[in-house]
């Protein structure tokens, strides 16, 4: 065990924050010492909210968890996961397509490190419906994001709209 006690990392492109992510870091938070809610730079995606944007947001609604820390990262998140000292990524899945999805890259990164874990954790039935993607669909057409996102977010999806 590291320093830092049991470290968990939850990646993603966080493009927005949603509520759904934001059930999953909840319940994680309370799984260990320390989460790191890690967002991912891939190669070619493009995003509608810059990097620092969306650190920011993860800053502004997880203010009140004091175990959660933001960090950014680019290559392989096995590889991020060592380099830090995780004993488990975390994995929120809403349906059974993302479980197929992420069970194959839990094998994958169970290949190319062992000892690391795959945590997954069904996301609450009231968040089953939500992603990032309809978040910035409903925004964009001046609908509530406020029923897929937390208000701190919210904030900057009206901004981006105006």
């Amino acid at each position: 065990m590291s320093a830092a006690g049991r470290i968990g990392v939850y990646t993603g492109s966080f493009d927005p924050l949603t509520l759904g992510h934001l059930d999953v870091i909840r319940r994680a938070a309370s799984l260990f010492d320390t989460l790191i809610v890690a967002i991912g730079i891939a190669r070619g995606k493009s995003t509608l909210f810059t990097l620092d944007e969306r650190l920011c947001m993860i800053r502004e609604v997880c203010a009140d968890l004091g175990n959660v820390k933001t960090d950014s990262f680019s290559g392989l998140a096995v590889e991020y996961a060592r380099d830090v000292g995780a004993i488990a990524l975390v994995r929120g899945v809403r349906t059974s397509a993302d479980y197929t999805y992420e069970v194959t890259m839990a094998h994958m990164n169970r290949a190319m490190l062992p000892s690391l874990e795959t945590l997954f954790l069904p996301t609450s039935p009231n968040y089953s419906h939500v992603s990032s993607s309809l978040a910035k669909e409903i925004a964009s057409y001046g609908g509530d994001p406020g029923l897929l996102c937390p208000p701190q977010v919210v904030k900057y999806l009206q901004a981006r709209r105006s």
